[in-house]
């Protein structure tokens, strides 16, 4: 596995990885862990050491800081970690023996998900 450098906002880490882009959903993973603590980890007051990212995620394998780096959108990056946990859920709950739950909403959100509302769904173009 390949060593990269991953920066977005107040994230820095170096990750071993196959890919940038698995680099990348590490540090999703990663920063998650924050918000959503498991039942291993102690609860202790996270306010004073809160990691926020920034709209994006740069990865390089050169060093921190650099031009040469990949910015992928932090945006889709976290929307492909919340689908690789919404998989890993319904794998777990299958094989406990419990139905899956359904998702609300499968495929993209537009404008007509939210009626009065100014989004734009950029695939209509």
């Amino acid at each position: 596995m390949a060593k990269y450098y991953v920066q977005s906002g107040t994230f820095r880490r170096v990750v071993a990885a196959q890919s940038c882009h698995k680099a990348a959903l590490w540090a999703v993973n990663e920063v998650m862990q924050q918000i959503l603590p498991t039942e291993e980890q102690p609860s202790a007051s996270q306010a004073e050491t809160a990691t926020v990212l920034s709209a994006r995620v740069r990865v390089g394998e050169r060093g921190f800081d650099r031009d040469d780096a990949q910015q992928l959108s932090t945006m889709e990056v976290m929307g492909q970690w919340t689908e690789m946990v919404m998989t890993l859920d319904r794998l777990q709950q299958m094989l406990d023996g419990a139905p899956p739950a359904q998702p609300a909403a499968r495929g993209r959100l537009s404008s007509t998900d939210f009626p009065g509302s100014d989004l734009t769904d950029d695939l209509a173009a």
